[in-house]
């Protein structure tokens, strides 16, 4: 049993760290808009 909640704190600790870091990147990192062009060429375009 004691190996048993190792391996569940474990992996709370590392679900934790994930959690942790997923908030630090959407909290800190701010994301750099701009326009974006596809060009599509004209035989796409044109019906079959």
């Amino acid at each position: 049993m004691p190996t048993l909640m190792r391996l569940i704190v474990g992996l709370m600790i590392l679900a934790i760290l994930g959690g942790a870091a997923v908030w630090a990147l959407a909290t800190f990192v701010d994301p750099h808009p701009r326009e974006m062009v596809v060009r599509v060429p004209q035989e796409r375009l044109e019906g079959r």
